[in-house]
Formats: structure tokens, C-alpha cells, sequence
């Protein structure tokens, strides 16, 4: 879908003279300023709006750090500071323990599935809760099955993962906790110095894309796969509430298309780069890919359903999203099965 197609989807039914008042409205992120895939994600959405909207919503963008700090996106937008931020759910576990599943569950649904259940009954729940934040969530892309990380130290059995000192968020770190080891919630700015000085052991991050620009390989030795903590995690666009709904209703729609835009890319953007650049780590860098034990995994497994258990017992929102989550996961893998599984699985 071009820009201009998704201009012409939002423009059905709009007044043909629109208001001459225009918008100018701030975007704060996460991740450092113009960062590959994410960054990128919130310009094309900021140069979209510009362009379908004619001038009328103009939307200046900013790296995490540059207006204020990239854990404090949430709040910023929260409470008014500023109009959007882009991100990723799960960074807000503190605030609010339901926002981790609509950003990446252990074991959980791939991209194509968490799309899938957030279009059929999962956008419901994620408005619904960060509703009670002044906010308005969009979903603007996904990574896919990320990988396992980068580890200073070889994982062959779950002893080793005993002590270890982890930057990895969510139900994930909650997983790496229960192994013994220690969850380091950091951004992504601050990564590389934290693993090169040894802050943390072992980070996750994303895929070969991100994480051959990052240099992470230059003070790790290990890349370990699959992703089993992240295997389809969706990034987000949230806006304040009292904000978009004070826009026009043109307005509002093309917001909701540039995320649209962004979300299809997003997806595509990794799959057109990952295997290129994983390439590029063994082949010129000479790292160690290894797959993580599969006795480690099922231990892995165990530990991220006690997790998922202990959190939505403890929190009443979280158990509602995870019996829609859940309920979806086994009907949408019984149907894979038999589809994207089979297919796969032909020699």
C-alpha cells in the first residue's frame, strides 16, 4: 500500500474544504533519535500525517532522551507534556502489569498471530486499558521471532543461567528471574556501554538487522536463537486521549492510517534485512551463533506459564487480556498446524 493509497482510504467521506488550523504536535520515543526500523517507523508516520493531512498536522519527532528521557515516554504523553509517543508496551509493566501482553509474551504468538488477535478482539483490550492513562494505543509494526541475545558465556544447561545479569523486559526478564538470574530493564541507548563494561552479562535486543548496527558483537561472544522471550512483539503508538480526540475526524483517520502504513512495513522492513545481516555477523565478524539447549527451553516454558499465572492472578485486567490472548493462541496454532506449520515442515 503506497502513501498516496492510504491518503485516498482516509479521504472517503471527508469534507472537500478542510479547516485552515493546523496541528503541531510532538512525538517522544523510545529509542535513540532516527534508530533503524523504530525510529524510522515514527518519522514515516510524522511524514505520512504531513502529507495526507496537506499541511494541516505537522508532527516533529524525538528520540528517546532528546525532549525527555526514553522510560518516561508514557507519563510525558500521559499527562499532556506531549501528544504521542511510540514505543513498546511492556516498558510500562510498572504502571500498568496487563500493558506486557500487548507487547511480547514468552512463548507465545508469532507477529502474524498477535496482529491477528489484536484486529479480531485485542485492540478492545489495549484501548480499554490504557484508557485509564489518558491514552489512546495504536499498533505501528513488528519485529517477528526475534533472537535469543547476545551472552559473555555459553548457556548448555539452566545452571548457567544462575546469576546472570540480563537486559531483557516483560515476562521475559520475569522468566529470567525465576532461572536465577537477574532482569535489567535499560533502553536501548545504553545497552552497548552497559554490556561493555559488564553492567549485564547478556542482552536481548531484537534481530540480526538491529543488533549488526547496534556493534553488540564487538563485546559479546555468543548469539544465541530463537527468541523464545519475544517471538512477535508489537511496537506501539500512543496518543493522548483529550489530545486526538479534539482532532477533526479526518484528522483522527489519517492518524490511524499512517499507523496502519507503518505496521505493514515494520514486519517487511525486518524480514528483508534479518538473514542479510546475520549473514554479515558470521561471515565478517565471525560470531558464534548457537541455539539455546531444547531441556533449557522446556525449563524455560515451564517458568513463563508460573509467570503468566502468578500475574494474572495478582491483577485483575491481566487476566482478563490473557483469557482473550490465551484463548486465541490455541485456536489460531490449531489452525497453523495445519497451515503455515505443514507447509514448513515440507522437505
Amino acid at each position: 500500500m503506497s502513501a498516496a493509497a492510504a491518503g485516498a482510504a482516509v479521504a472517503v467521506g471527508a469534507p472537500a474544504v478542510h479547516a485552515k488550523k493546523t496541528y503541531h504536535w510532538k512525538m517522544v520515543t523510545t529509542w535513540p533519535p532516527n534508530f533503524p526500523v523504530f525510529g524510522e517507523s515514527a518519522n514515516l508516520i510524522a511524514k505520512l500525517v504531513e502529507r495526507m493531512s496537506e499541511g494541516r498536522m505537522k508532527i516533529s519527532v524525538y528520540g528517546g532522551g532528546e525532549l525527555v528521557p526514553a522510560l518516561q515516554a508514557f507519563d510525558a504523553v500521559s499527562q499532556g507534556m506531549v501528544e504521542m509517543g511510540h514505543g513498546c508496551a511492556y516498558y510500562w509493566a510498572g504502571k500498568a502489569p496487563a500493558a506486557q501482553f500487548f507487547g511480547a509474551v514468552p512463548f507465545g504468538m508469532n507477529s502474524q498471530q498477535m496482529n491477528s488477535w489484536l484486529q479480531d478482539q485485542g485492540m478492545d483490550l489495549w484501548r480499554e486499558l490504557y484508557g485509564n492513562f489518558n491514552l489512546v494505543p495504536f499498533s505501528v509494526g513488528f519485529c517477528g521471532v526475534q533472537m535469543g541475545g547476545w551472552f559473555n558465556r555459553e548457556i548448555n544447561t539452566l545452571k548457567d543461567l544462575k546469576g546472570l545479569k540480563m537486559r531483557i523486559p516483560g515476562l521475559g526478564g520475569k522468566v529470567i528471574a525465576k532461572a536465577g538470574g537477574t532482569a535489567v530493564l535499560s533502553a536501548g541507548g545504553e545497552i552497548y556501554t552497559n554490556l561493555e563494561r559488564g553492567v549485564i552479562d547478556a542482552t536481548e535486543w531484537v534481530g540480526p538487522y538491529h543488533d549488526y548496527k547496534m556493534g553488540f558483537y564487538k563485546v559479546a561472544k555468543y548469539y544465541y536463537y530463537p527468541g523464545w522471550h519475544e517471538p512477535g512483539t508489537a511496537i506501539e503508538m500512543f496518543v493522548n486521549k483529550k489530545a486526538f480526540e479534539s482532532l477533526p475526524r479526518d484528522l483522527q483517520q489519517i492518524v490511524e492510517a499512517a499507523a496502519q502504513f507503518s505496521c505493514n512495513w515494520m514486519l517487511a522492513e525486518f524480514d528483508a534485512q534479518n538473514n542479510k545481516y546475520l549473514q554479515k555477523l558470521i561471515n565478517d565478524h565471525g560470531v558464534k551463533l548457537k541455539k539455546f539447549p531444547s531441556e533449557v527451553l522446556r525449563q524455560l516454558k515451564t517458568y513463563a506459564a508460573e509467570v503468566i499465572a502468578e500475574v494474572t492472578a495478582k491483577d485483575a485486567m491481566s487476566k482478563k487480556v490473557y483469557a482473550s490472548y490465551g484463548k486465541f493462541q490455541k485456536m489460531v496454532t490449531d489452525w497453523n498446524k495445519i497451515s503455515e506449520m505443514a507447509y514448513l515442515s515440507i522437505g
